[in-house]
């Protein structure tokens, strides 16, 4: 079994009450059935939860809006499940969507499993939204430094250069300058000291 489904079933058996309900849609391979539960009125969070992460990981398309949802929740088990299952769904919006959420301004606090899908992903998209994101936290008082340290080891992990004028910004900042070392070191054509 997925490590991440393993960890995934046992939080929302616990969520659920261990309910019969939730050991049928646990069991179930029927993905007509799964993506009923994502339409249907009145199915609690634990259950649409595990029906876009099962239909996610199976290729089902049907899951795309449930996990983009889940991937800006404010739980950030639920963040992280949602990035797992996007990771392989396939689905071609995914890049676009983990941009748009990382870009977020009003929803910044939850950047940070986005950010890392975008890595992941490895999309277009990616290094655009990673320099966004990394430069709008590059302001003086920024509470959100696992943010930016997410940014800043995800470009220096893309390689992209970018990337290069942000992270060496990065540089004046004690929490990020020795990702920023790192990161930098990882960019093509870079001059060794």
């Amino acid at each position: 079994m997925d490590e991440a489904l393993r960890s995934l079933t046992e939080r929302l058996r616990k969520e659920s009450g261990d309910t019969p309900a939730f050991a049928h849609l646990a069991a179930t391979e029927d993905t007509d059935e799964l993506a009923q539960v994502l339409t249907a009125p009145g199915q609690p969070l634990w259950a649409r939860e595990l029906a876009a992460f099962r239909l996610g990981l199976a290729g089902d398309r049907r899951a795309f809006e449930a996990l983009v949802l889940l991937l800006n929740h404010r739980d950030p088990e639920r963040c992280a499940s949602a990035a797992h299952a996007l990771a392989r769904l396939g689905d071609p919006r995914t890049a676009r969507a983990a941009a748009a959420l990382a870009t977020n301004e009003l929803r910044v606090a939850y950047a940070l499993h986005p950010v890392r899908l975008l890595v992941e992903l490895r999309a277009p998209e990616a290094v655009p939204a990673l320099i966004t994101t990394l430069e709008r936290r590059l302001r003086p008082h920024d509470p959100y430094r696992r943010v930016a340290l997410a940014c800043v080891e995800g470009l220096g992990a893309l390689g992209d250069t970018r990337a290069r004028t942000v992270l060496n910004e990065a540089l004046a900042h004690p929490a990020l300058a020795e990702a920023a070392v790192h990161a930098l070191a990882r960019l093509p054509g870079q001059r060794r000291g």
